[in-house]
Parts: structure tokens; C-alpha cells; sequence
């Protein structure tokens, strides 16, 4: 009898019960929410569920991210499942791959028959340089304000990338969760800002039809801006020269193999391994503390301003236009491709179901992109990364 005791309570000091906090019970009932969302509304459940679920592991067993140690004899042991996805992520090779499939996903034709847009991109990224200044307010120091900041771009791979390179690792669990959790929010988040800023006459204007765009200018658009943006940012090559090699495989027509690849089985396994290391570094412990808030916080501030400040450059667009531009494509300029760019369009399309601005809006939203990471490779040039 003895012995059945003894193994019985063995067993039970093993389980999960008696060794987790209230902490990891209240980062569960974090990721049941997630998963909520993710699976009943439909908010992004490529991304929401593996981030969820993720969490959810971390929070049970904790040593599923556990690093590489040694022991006091000596002797090396091996690190958490979890622990070799993460590296992934600090090493930048996921964030990477992540650009070229989104590059090999999008038509950046739009972008191209309407340059404006990259104007509306650029302003979009107001968010990043107030929440950069905000998160200094806050007592965060540079390096750290400056991978909160990039939460302001919508764009949780350049989020995990750049605070990777500036050494932000204790802070990249809450900086990619916040992230890819504004990303997922994009539907709740953008439209009442959109309309605040927008009346129903400006939300019912009708864009010209785009120019169509050779495949010339298709195959030349991706090496110039390789060349030009790579040339004076060099530290922006790994997000920028995968995300225009990604579209190169696209429209160079003559690797459809690649492009298929890097579009669908290579960016699924990528959404993976980083959604779910993402979410298993969201332990009690790394994420219930006050910094985590001021990074949620900051978050929020970074994405509102962004999405004001495509807004009301679009405002400014459509007085200079004399009415040919509809402000909401500016609300766009996010890097969220291509969730901003669809929510222009629901948001238009409430006020004339028979106006269509998604293609308009792709332009901004692709650019966003680009100047995401461009902020990124300013930040790092900034603080002497290489």
C-alpha cells in the first residue's frame, strides 16, 4: 500500500494542478479568449490560434520554452520545443520569411499606377514616431521605445525583427503578442477612427479606375526599390530584399514553382513556427507585469495614430485632388496587408455598397509595408546596429 501511495502522489505533485500559479491561469483564460476570436468571429485565425495556442502551452508547462542550461555537475541539457522555434525568431530568419511569402502573395501593381500611395504608406507611419517619443515618456530607453514604437506599423514580423536586433529579447513576447494582436483587431480598431475623421460624403467618393500596369514595370518595381531603399538603409535588406524577391518570384512569370512554394506550403510552415513561439513566450512570469501593460498601451496609441494619420493625409490628398481621392484608402497606409486594405473597403461600401476602393487601397497598404521597414532600419541605423 505504501508504495501505490507513493506513486499516486508522485503522480499528482507531476500534474499541472499544484504547480502552476494564478498567473498561468489567468494567461489561459487570455488564450481561451483568443481562441474565441479567433475561431467564432473569424479575427485572423491564422494568426490568432497558433499565438493562442502557443500561449496556452507555455502557461501549462512552462519548460516547453525552457532554454539550454547546464547542471552543477556539469552536465548540458537540452532546451524547451519551443525554445528552438524562438531562436528562429531572434535569429530574424522567420520574420524574413515571412516578407518574401507576403511578397509573393501581393500585386504591387496598384502601388505602382498610383504612386501618391506611397505618400499615404509614409504617413500611415506617424504611429511609430509618437509611440517612440511616448514609450521614452514612459521610462522605457531608446533601443527599447524603439521596438515598442514599430507596433504602430500593424506588421508583428518587422515587430519581432526589430527588437531582435536591438537586443529587446525580454521584451519581444509582449512586443509580438501586442502586435500581431492589433493586427488580428484591425476590423474592431480602424473603423470608428475612420469615421471620425471621415463624413458620409467623403466615405462616398468614387476613385477612377487605375492605369493598367505592364509587366515590365511589375518586373523592374521589386530590384529598383531593392537597390534604392537597400542602398540607403542597408540593415532593412533582410525584410525589404525578401519581401521584393517574394513579389519577383510573383511577376517575373518564369518561376511559378517558387512562388507557389514561398506563397502557400513555405509561409503556412512559417505561420506556424512563429505563431506559435509568439504565444509561448507569453509566460505569467515574462508577461503579468507593468511593462507588458505600458507595451499594450503604447501599442494601441502607436496603431490609432497611424491609421489618423493616413486618414488625414487622404484628407489632404482629396482637397489637392479636388475630390478625387477618398480618404478612408489612407487608413491603409498600415503594413496589415491586406486586412487595412479590406477594411477601407467595408468601411466605403457601408456608406455606397456600389463603391469598390479595395484595389485603391492595396497602393497605400503595400507601401506601408515598405515604410515599416524602413523605420526599422532608421532605428537600427540610429543606434549603430548592423
Amino acid at each position: 500500500m505504501g508504495y501505490i501511495a507513493t506513486t499516486m502522489s508522485n503522480l499528482l505533485h507531476q500534474t499541472a494542478f499544484l504547480n502552476l500559479t494564478w498567473g498561468n491561469y489567468v494567461m489561459m483564460i487570455v488564450a481561451f479568449v483568443f481562441l474565441y476570436l479567433a475561431i467564432k468571429h473569424d479575427f485572423e485565425p491564422l494568426l490568432l490560434v497558433p499565438i493562442a495556442f502557443g500561449m496556452l502551452l507555455v502557461n501549462i508547462y512552462p519548460d516547453i520554452i525552457a532554454d539550454l542550461s547546464t547542471d552543477l555537475l556539469g552536465v548540458e541539457h537540452a532546451g524547451g520545443l519551443m525554445h528552438y522555434f524562438y531562436i528562429l525568431d531572434e535569429a530574424s530568419i522567420l520574420p524574413s520569411l515571412i516578407f518574401m511569402g507576403v511578397g509573393a502573395m501581393t500585386d504591387f501593381g496598384p502601388l505602382i499606377a498610383n504612386p501618391i500611395s506611397f505618400v499615404m504608406g509614409a504617413a500611415a507611419q506617424a504611429g511609430i514616431y509618437v509611440a517612440y517619443f511616448l514609450a521614452i515618456a514612459f521610462g522605457f530607453n531608446g533601443k527599447a521605445a524603439a521596438a515598442i514604437s514599430i507596433i504602430g506599423g500593424a506588421d508583428g514580423p518587422t515587430s519581432i525583427f526589430l527588437a531582435g536586433k536591438l537586443g529587446q529579447t525580454t521584451l519581444m513576447g509582449p512586443i509580438a503578442v501586442a502586435a500581431y494582436s492589433y493586427m488580428s483587431l484591425v476590423p474592431i480598431i480602424q473603423p470608428p477612427i475612420m469615421k471620425l475623421f471621415t463624413t458620409e460624403k467623403d466615405r462616398k467618393i468614387k476613385m477612377e479606375q487605375l492605369r493598367p500596369v505592364t509587366q515590365l514595370e511589375k518586373i523592374l518595381f521589386p530590384i529598383i526599390i531593392t537597390v534604392v531603399v537597400c542602398m540607403l538603409l542597408p540593415t532593412t535588406a533582410p525584410l525589404v530584399g525578401m519581401l521584393m524577391l517574394g513579389n519577383l518570384f510573383r511577376e517575373s512569370g518564369v518561376v511559378r514553382q517558387l512562388t507557389e512554394t514561398a506563397s502557400n506550403a513555405l509561409m503556412y510552415i512559417v505561420v506556424i513556427l512563429l505563431g506559435t513561439s509568439v504565444g509561448a513566450s507569453t509566460s505569467a512570469e515574462a508577461f503579468l507585469n507593468v511593462d507588458t501593460l505600458k507595451i499594450v498601451v503604447l501599442g494601441l496609441v502607436a496603431f490609432a495614430f497611424g491609421t489618423l494619420g493616413g486618414v488625414l493625409l487622404g484628407q489632404l490628398m482629396k482637397v489637392m485632388t479636388h475630390g478625387k481621392i477618398n480618404p478612408l484608402i489612407g487608413s491603409a497606409g498600415v503594413s496589415a496587408v491586406p486586412m487595412a486594405a479590406r477594411v477601407s473597403q467595408k468601411v466605403g461600401a457601408q456608406a455606397d455598397p456600389t463603391n469598390f476602393l479595395l484595389m485603391h487601397a492595396m497602393g497605400p497598404n503595400v507601401a506601408g509595408v515598405i515604410g515599416t521597414a524602413v523605420a526599422a532600419g532608421t532605428f537600427m541605423a540610429i543606434y549603430g546596429v548592423a
